[in-house]
């Protein structure tokens, strides 16, 4: 559809002086100029051009000082998240009654989400400057929630170095139209479009990683790690045996429904919170997905979304504010919304403003399932192209 703007933009005037034998004063006509037509594609998408600026541009609009990490202030994020993971669950046993203890779940998995992300940080190495220590503090938060820190991390490196690459992203990549059509049957456009299986889909992706890759985080001969990086999978894989070991042993003080309540019910929801804000960040019907000749990693880095978490923003340690960590995931979870500000001038119309949430995101919820709804395929050809659903 084509919006345009034509006719004539008011009146010029112009005095003529005719040569006049009679002697009569000159007339004042009003000629109307034309004005060229101006056109304007309201279904323009941005996203799908390459942008005029690239990476370095981008990075010089951030001030040095938002670069700098600060590993006592990384340290202070990772013990408090631990105080309050520990204090929710002390005071969920003390009071013990059905309605704390739903409070309760979903209170701990956002804490243990919480968690997720320091870890996070550590993998980029965000964390601190020194890779032994991010490490060390990497493995203490993810083994503590049965993540192999390593295996995520080279997983998730993968995922950030082809991000919006249709054959190369590591998760949440589209299926394309004939696959969609003649590959997957009812129950299988069920599980990934239609039911709420959240809860164990991380697990599932930890063990068989997503369709059409094979292998599994936990298994050190899996193409997706050097051979040079298989004792750091055993290693953490150690961790997470480690945490099931520690999990154990509190059962058989306390019995097993202790622990389903204290752990494993809240585990869950951090498995839904994961999933879900991943999904959102990137997938949606505005945002391109690029092959071979189109794709460049800043390409990718700017069809990621910002989305607006309300209350949860800073408990999760701005995880929302996503496109600039997808630039610059070196950059400390604590700068990155300071580095977004500085950033837009640069990006223009190549930045997706968020939806401002209330103190609750409830506005995300519709987003999901108008993802879930709108986000099926992508054409067979082309090298950029949009989700689509029928």
């Amino acid at each position: 559809m084509t919006a345009f703007v034509s006719g004539f933009s008011g009146v010029r005037l112009r005095q003529s002086k005719a040569a006049n034998t009679c002697g009569r004063k000159g007339v004042i006509r009003a000629v109307a100029t034309p004005v060229q037509e101006v056109t304007r594609d309201v279904n323009r998408n941005p996203l799908a051009e390459r942008p005029p600026f690239n990476l370095e541009a981008v990075k010089k609009a951030i001030p040095a000082h938002l670069w700098e990490k600060n590993l006592n202030k990384s340290i202070w994020y990772l013990v408090k998240d631990a105080v309050i993971v520990f204090g929710l669950a002390a005071a969920a046993v003390a009071i013990n009654n059905p309605l704390a203890w739903l409070f309760y779940y979903f209170a701990q998995g956002t804490m243990m989400w919480a968690l997720f992300v320091v870890g996070h940080d550590a993998g980029h190495g965000s964390f601190s400057n020194n890779t032994k220590l991010n490490n060390i503090f990497g493995h203490i938060a993810h083994g503590s929630i049965l993540v192999p820190f390593h295996g995520w991390r080279i997983s998730h490196r993968t995922h950030h170095g082809n991000h919006g690459h249709i054959d190369n992203d590591e998760s949440w990549y589209p299926v394309s139209e004939s696959y969609y059509n003649e590959s997957m049957d009812a129950p299988s456009k069920a599980v990934r479009y239609e039911l709420p299986l959240v809860l164990i889909a991380y697990q599932i992706y930890l063990f068989r990683r997503t369709p059409g890759k094979e292998g599994s985080h936990f298994d050190p001969s899996c193409k997706l790690f050097k051979p040079s990086e298989r004792n750091m999978i055993l290693q953490s894989t150690a961790s997470c045996l480690a945490m099931l070991g520690v999990l154990a042993g509190v059962g058989m003080k306390f019995g097993f429904m202790f622990v389903l309540n204290t752990y494993l019910i809240p585990h869950l929801i951090f498995c839904a919170w994961l999933v879900t804000v991943t999904y959102l960040h990137h997938t949606d019907a505005s945002v391109p997905w690029f092959r071979d000749g189109e794709w460049t990693y800043l390409r990718g880095a700017l069809s990621t979304l910002d989305k607006d978490y309300g209350i949860f923003n800073k408990i999760h340690h701005d995880i929302g504010t996503h496109v600039v960590h997808h630039m610059f995931p070196q950059m400390p979870h604590y700068n990155i919304v300071e580095a977004t500000e500085y950033i837009k001038p640069v990006l223009g119309e190549y930045y997706q403003k968020p939806e401002r949430s209330g103190f609750l995101p409830f506005h995300l919820v519709r987003d999901l399932i108008k993802s879930l709804r709108e986000c099926r395929f992508v054409d067979d050809q082309g090298t950029v192209v949009f989700y689509r659903n029928k």
